[in-house]
C-alpha cells in the first residue's frame, strides 16, 4: 500500500514537471502574444509579395508590349524594304534606256536619210556620228573597251579562239587579232574579247 502511495506521488510529481508552465504577464498570456505576433508578420509578408508580384505583372506586361510593337515594326520596315528593293530592281535600267533613246533617234534619222539620199560621203559621216555619240554613251556609263591587240594572252580578260602562226618573231605568244572587242564595266570584265594568238 505505501508502495502505491509512494508511485501515486511520483506521477504527480512528473505530471507537474511535463505540463507547460504558464504566467501570465500583465494578465496576458505570452504564448498567445508571440502567436498574434508572427501572424502579424506573416501577413506583412504576405502583403509585401503581392506588392512585388503585381509589380511584376507590371513589368512584363510593359516587357511584352513593347516587344510586340518593336517586331511589328520590324515586320513593316521588311516589308517597305522588300517593296523598294523591287521597284529599284525593275527601273534599275531606266536612266541608261533614257540616255539610249537620243542613240536610237540619230540612227532612225541616218536610215531615212540613206534611203532618200544616194550620197554615200555624207551617209558615211552620219554613221561615224552616230559611232563616235554611242561610245561616248557607254563611257558616260562606265562602259570602257579593253585593250588587246599586241598585248601578250591574259586569260582575266581575253578568251584566244585560235592560233595562227605570227607574222613576226616579236608577235609570237602575244594577241595578232581580234575576233571580237571586250568591254569593262567599272573595272569589271562584262564581255571577254575573244582574240587570236600568234605562234
Amino acid at each position: 500500500m505505501k508502495k502505491k502511495e509512494e508511485k501515486k506521488g511520483i506521477n504527480e510529481k512528473e505530471k507537474q514537471h511535463t505540463e507547460p508552465i504558464t504566467t501570465e504577464v500583465n494578465g496576458e498570456n505570452p504564448s498567445a502574444t508571440t502567436t498574434e505576433q508572427e501572424e502579424s508578420v506573416n501577413v506583412n509578408r504576405e502583403a509585401e509579395l503581392e506588392i512585388k508580384i503585381s509589380e511584376l505583372n507590371l513589368a512584363l506586361a510593359s516587357a511584352n508590349d513593347k516587344y510586340l510593337r518593336l517586331s511589328a515594326e520590324f515586320d513593316n520596315f521588311r516589308k517597305r524594304t522588300l517593296k523598294e528593293k523591287m521597284d529599284l530592281m525593275k527601273n534599275a535600267s531606266e536612266s541608261v534606256m533614257v540616255s539610249f533613246l537620243p542613240v536610237i533617234d540619230d540612227m532612225e534619222r541616218a536610215m531615212n536619210a540613206l534611203a532618200s539620199s544616194g550620197n554615200i560621203e555624207t551617209t558615211t559621216e552620219g554613221m561615224n556620228l552616230i559611232y563616235n555619240k554611242f561610245k561616248d554613251f557607254t563611257k558616260q556609263n562606265g562602259v570602257v573597251e579593253m585593250e588587246a591587240f599586241g598585248l601578250p594572252l591574259d586569260t582575266d580578260l581575253h578568251e584566244a579562239i585560235t592560233k595562227i602562226p605570227a607574222p613576226s618573231e616579236e608577235q609570237k605568244g602575244k594577241i595578232v587579232d581580234v575576233i571580237q572587242k571586250g568591254y569593262l564595266l567599272n573595272d569589271k570584265v562584262i564581255r571577254f574579247a575573244k582574240v587570236v594568238i600568234g605562234e
